[in-house]
């Protein structure tokens, strides 16, 4: 793999849906984010639907974000120039006939909101239309799974957040104290399982005990799914599901989203949620800070000096089809850029 392909993919693949945020951190206030390297402004109209620009003024340069949300438009607050969610400019308040008014200048992000959480498409090259975003049945399915989401900034890699989710071993090990993963074999044979999305990595022989498989699928957006074994003081569903997404914000930093899922209906869906507020979301919480601690804790060169063994085949396997897309998307990009 060559530093260029490797460079671009430390930034996000493109191509794919991202969450960028929870649904509840944009209200009537504009909100400037950085999601892949890309300063992006999101607001909610008039109707309370979002909509997502780039973060910049076509004036001067000025942050959007810091500026006025009047509904169907964004007010600079530099010099008040108004630009429309569609990224024309509706107004130059402070020049008549101005040549800015009725241009396209800024550009638009497409928007979904779903699950509690806003994604934006990223694509490869500025005028590839989204593809169709496809959830895992535990989240889409909403009439038979109930869920939480819980969304946190990590300063690390969003590639070593994946690769944390698709390695079930480390359950084992740094999560051993856990409410949920102090069970099961410290040692396993694993093995890799090809789906119509992706593919399943799991432990040989040990099958709801402990965090023992993963799944990685892609469906529009890149996503993890799993589940752990729940006893049954810990309250109706059966297994506890997690349905994991990951968006880069930088070369360093990340937003990770889990949804944490019960299979529950009608009054078992009230008490799995007052049992999740009350017992259950601090425990996951601080299974979730084991994993940021040791995630940051790492250099950014990590995979230089690797020895991988048996149990990283699902990793690796990640990683190729990640570097494949990242190829075929830097020589998109570059053809796109020579024919312009």
């Amino acid at each position: 793999m060559t530093t260029a392909v490797q460079n671009y993919l430390d930034q996000g693949l493109r191509g794919l849906w991202y969450p960028v945020l929870a649904s509840w951190e944009v209200q009537s206030a504009p909100v400037g984010i950085t999601r892949l390297g890309e300063q992006i402004v999101l607001w909610r109209n008039q109707d309370g639907t979002v909509q997502a620009l780039e973060d910049r003024c076509p004036h001067r340069g000025a942050r959007l974000s810091m500026g006025w949300n009047l509904g169907d438009r964004i007010a600079c607050w530099y010099h008040g120039v108004e630009v429309a969610g569609d990224g024309e400019v509706k107004d130059v308040p402070a020049v008549d006939r101005c040549p800015l008014v009725g241009q396209k200048c800024v550009r638009r992000y497409h928007v979904q909101e779903a699950h509690g959480a806003l994604f934006l498409w990223f694509g490869v090259t500025d005028d590839q239309a989204p593809e169709p975003l496809i959830f895992p049945e535990e989240l889409s399915d909403s009439e038979s799974y109930s869920h939480f989401l819980c969304t946190a900034a990590w300063k690390c890699n969003y590639q070593y957040a994946l690769e944390n989710v698709m390695d079930p071993m480390h359950g084992t090990y740094l999560h051993s104290s856990s409410h949920s993963m102090a069970e099961g074999d410290r040692k396993a044979d694993m093995a890799l399982e090809p789906t119509d999305k992706g593919f399943i990595f799991k432990k040989n022989g040990q099958i709801g005990i402990n965090f023992d498989w993963v799944e990685f699928g892609a469906s529009g957006a890149y996503w993890m799914r799993l589940s752990i074994p729940y006893k049954q003081r810990f309250g109706p569903g059966g297994h506890f599901w997690i349905v994991g997404m990951v968006v880069p914000e930088d070369n360093d930093n990340c937003r990770v989203f889990f949804w944490r899922i019960r299979k529950v209906q009608d009054w078992q869906r009230d008490l799995w949620r007052f049992m999740y507020r009350n017992r259950l979301e601090q425990l996951h919480w601080d299974v979730l800070e084991q994993d940021r601690i040791v995630l940051e804790s790492m250099a950014p060169d990590a995979r230089e000096h690797e020895y991988l063994y048996q149990h990283d085949v699902g990793l690796s396997r990640l990683r190729r089809i990640m570097q494949k897309a990242a190829a075929r998307q830097l020589a998109e990009r570059e053809q796109q850029q020579g024919a312009a």
